[in-house]
């Protein structure tokens, strides 16, 4: 088991990863050759649901998916107050759970995705102010 910090959109995340036995290429995480820099397809997309963009507000957060997968289970309703640390939304990654924490203290003001719905790299999740 190796231990790594990762940084994704100024979100800081510490992850442990067990290499079974992949691949060199997937393994390495070389780049795809489509150049997406994902080793891999992409999961096909749902469609989002219909949630209309509120503009962030000064000092809201956004957590973001670290990696392409699937929203397993929202942990949080909008207006709920979350605290640093807390987990907000649990994605299916590789048939991995990977919880996501909110990180810093607030109020959840945007669900943006679904239970099944498929998420992209960066892709805001969820926005707390």
């Amino acid at each position: 088991m190796k231990k790594f910090l990762i940084r994704v959109n100024g979100t800081q995340y510490d992850v442990e990863v067990e290499e079974v036995g992949k691949p060199a290429s997937a393994a390495t995480g070389a780049p795809a050759a489509d150049g997406s820099g994902a080793a891999g397809p992409a999961p096909a997309k749902k469609a989002a649901p219909a949630v209309a963009d509120k503009p962030a507000a000064a000092g809201s957060v956004s957590v973001t998916a670290p990696m392409p997968g699937t929203i397993w289970k929202v942990e949080v309703t909008e207006g709920q107050k979350v605290t640093k640390g807390q987990v907000v939304i649990i994605l299916e990654a590789m048939k991995m759970e990977n919880e996501l924490v909110a990180p810093k203290d607030g109020t959840i003001a945007q669900i943006k995705v679904e239970k099944g719905s498929a998420v992209s790299v960066g892709e805001v999740l969820v926005v707390i102010e």
